[in-house]
């Protein structure tokens, strides 16, 4: 350590100065990374020297300021002149009843800047070190008084060594020490935040799919606050853990570093869009400051607010309470963003019961599902609490994957009958019924995109056919049909029941559906069949595994929820990357998402499924007519599957004419196409998204005869079992 350094770090009211001298001088330039002063000319600032004296002034066009006459000894440079311009923006931050944010004209000058390097790594060389004496890098917090809503710190090539004006001797000071008689140039690191690109439109998008799918991921992962116990005590809080709710938000993307990890298991990274957004306009945890704010206060106990308990609410550790409810919340100045856990541990009652009874919802006539809505009504306070402090007329973007599905398609439905009038848009995977037909009806106006991954039997209950206390079906028939994709090779009449289910399912629905046309080819379509033959098939093949003998409902339950089909890392993610890229790729070469090669495998093994239930359909109606009464059911739900089969084929015929628009991808975001194609070049450049994954292309070839076509491996033409008369 040099003489000079060791003087710095020594407070300088440990000494005396004997005969102070005057006649210093010192200057000072602020510069971005480009080398550029002009961002920050006309600034405010405030020297103090060692003697305490003051010294105001502006910086000139190339952001340079010089104090002259000065005490000797170092100075203390600080800029922390409060924003008082006109953007709305900014306003409406410092003036907020809750956690009002002290921003400084200097902050915004930091966020109207750009990184040197897109991925936001520091520079290390600066035009401007040319004429510097003494060169530093530097952020925002280093040069003003409140910094609990900045981000954190993070490394620089050229660090000040001197830390902050404390060594002026001012207990609890701010600013940066600068050595007298030299030209110091201060590099400010730009203000800059990643966000995840969402559409604001109520019309469906596969990027928002995409993007949605990990939020409903990343509800599964703590908070990651440290320190962690109530109340907090220390005067800052910190998200170190990855993965981690407030690393993402309060940390990482607060410091533009990219994140691809939503689960703590994944092998592979899935990086969402992200975009480069001014500092206050990203998605915002709550700053934490006891002296600034009295809510954070530590005597408050219980009462104390901070960030976990403003954005994430877990409720699992409630004993006879508990709803095994988890979810956060975020927002920025256009959207909230609402994300609810799934069932997180497999346990007796993993989805609040399997024929769960139906009690009344709100003050109508509807009845939904008692455990879904309990878990419902404690999100629906926390978000409200939030609510009521943020928001300021976004959209409300709100996810949830299994359970948690259930319970946001509940919470978004309760928030849409508020006075207020939010603008909704709700995605889940995976999810559970949750209401009866009136219910279904009531919350028509509800913008729901529903997905489902090929083969996942969660969608499929709760349901009549999982009352596993006694024989599932009395008189049920189950058929497997021939020469068809296993795919769609099986239906139980009585999986739904015919005159009406307890339970319905709301929602446009999305089903991914894989289609295989040999061991090295498959593809995907993204759609809207209409029949229980596909959109059943998982539960009628864990109800045809049960013919020789029934687990109890704790056992169904953990079956349904260990199937590879419905997880979010091994199946819903994928398929949701897949259907952004295969759309990517349609607009590329201007065609339908679904081929025509597709159409064929498809519609030709619907075709045979219509003429393989009718063929069962009369086998039943011609049984000797002492069986009548015993075979009526099965007849009448097999006539209803034919039904729904010829709506399948009517809604899969127009998709291969049918072009997708850039709308359909990216939804609002096509309205500033340069901002988009900046962002989306930068989620390119990941080599994940660079793999040739042959799900998300279409098949190489339109048509060859030779192919065989299958879903899930079950090759059209090989042997398979049917049995009209198998009765469960």
């Amino acid at each position: 350590m040099t003489s000079m350094e060791k003087e710095l770090e020594s407070p300088l009211s440990s000494r005396v100065l004997a005969c102070p001298a005057q006649g210093r001088w010192s200057s000072f330039q602020l510069v971005d990374e480009f080398g550029s002063g002009e961002p920050y000319a006309g600034l405010t600032y405030v020297v103090t020297d060692s003697e305490r004296k003051t010294y105001e002034g502006h910086l000139d066009v190339t952001g340079t300021g010089k104090i002259t006459d000065h005490f000797a000894g170092p100075i203390s440079l600080l800029l922390d002149q409060k924003y008082q311009g006109s953007e709305q923006l900014y306003k409406d931050l410092q003036t907020r009843p809750h956690y009002p944010l002290k921003i400084t004209e200097l902050q915004v000058r930091a966020e109207q800047t750009r990184y040197l390097n897109q991925n936001a790594t520091r520079t290390k060389e600066n035009p401007a070190q040319a004429c510097a004496d003494a060169f530093f890098q530097l952020e925002v917090r280093h040069l003003v008084e409140h910094v609990a809503h900045l981000p954190p710190q993070v490394y620089s090539h050229y660090p000040m060594r001197s830390g902050p004006a404390k060594i002026m001797g001012k207990s609890g000071g701010h600013g940066v020490a600068l050595m007298p008689l030299k030209h110091t140039v201060l590099e400010v690191r730009p203000l800059r935040a990643l966000r995840l690109m969402l559409s604001t439109d109520a019309d469906y998008c596969a990027l928002n799919l995409y993007q949605l799918a990990l939020m409903a991921t990343l509800s599964y992962c703590p908070f990651g606050q440290k320190p962690d116990e109530q109340p907090v005590k220390t005067k800052t809080v910190s998200f170190p853990q990855q993965p981690s709710v407030g690393n993402w938000f309060g940390d990482a993307l607060a410091k533009f570093e990219e994140l691809g990890k939503v689960d703590s298991g994944q092998k592979t990274a899935y990086y969402p869009l992200y975009e480069d957004v001014p500092y206050s306009k990203r998605l915002e945890i709550v700053p934490f400051d006891p002296d600034l704010y009295a809510v954070n206060n530590p005597a408050l106990g219980d009462d104390q607010e901070h960030p976990a308990n403003i954005h994430f609410f877990d409720d699992r550790d409630l004993g006879s309470e508990s709803t095994d409810t988890q979810a956060f919340i975020t927002h920025h100045d256009e959207l909230i963003l609402i994300s609810v856990r799934g069932t997180y541990e497999l346990m007796a009652d993993g989805l609040r019961d399997a024929d769960a009874f139906q009690i009344p919802f709100e003050d109508t006539g509807s009845k939904v599902h008692r455990g879904f809505y309990e878990g419902a009504q404690k999100a629906y306070d926390f978000v409200v609490k939030y609510l009521d402090k943020f928001y300021a007329g976004q959209k409300l973007l709100i996810c949830g994957h299994s359970l948690g599905g259930a319970v946001a398609l509940l919470l978004s439905e309760m928030l849409r009958r508020r006075p207020e009038g939010y603008n909704i848009q709700l995605y889940t995977y995976g999810a559970p019924r949750a209401g009866d037909a009136n219910f279904i009806k009531g919350a028509e106006p509800l913008t729901h995109y529903r997905m489902v991954a090929h083969n996942d039997p969660v969608p499929s209950v709760p349901g009549t056919w999982m009352n596993t206390k006694a024989r599932i079906f009395g008189a049920g028939v189950a058929l497997t049909f021939v020469n068809v994709p296993a795919g769609v090779s099986v239906f139980v009449a009585g999986i739904t029941n015919w005159t009406g289910e307890p339970y319905g399912h709301h929602g446009t629905l999305h089903h991914a559906m894989p289609v295989e046309f040999s061991r090295n080819e498959v593809s995907m379509i993204l759609w809207e069949p209409g029949c229980d033959t596909i959109t059943q098939h998982a539960a009628c093949s864990v109800a045809i595994q049960q013919l020789n003998g029934l687990p109890d409902r704790p056992g169904l339950l953990i079956q349904l929820l260990n199937a590879a089909s419905h997880s979010m890392v091994g199946s819903y993610i994928p398929a949701c990357w897949a259907s952004l890229k295969r759309s990517q790729e349609a607009i590329k070469e201007k065609r339908p998402l679904v081929t025509h090669a597709e159409f064929e495998r498809i519609s030709t093994a619907l075709k045979s499924v219509n003429d393989q239930l009718r063929s069962g359909q009369n086998n039943l109606s011609n049984k000797n007519m002492k069986y009548k009464e015993t075979y009526e059911a099965d007849i009448n739900a097999i006539s209803l599957e034919i039904n729904k089969v010829n709506v399948t084929l009517k809604r899969l015929d127009p998709l291969r004419y049918n072009h997708i628009t850039e709308k359909k991808v990216y939804g609002s975001l096509v309205t500033e196409p340069e901002r988009l194609a900046e962002n989306l070049q930068r989620w390119l450049d990941h080599a994940e998204n660079q793999v040739k994954e042959q799900m998300a292309m279409a098949p190489r070839r339109e048509s060859d005869d030779q192919l065989v076509a299958s879903i899930y491996g079950h090759a059209v033409g090989a042997p398979h079992d049917f049995d009209i008369d198998s009765v469960i």
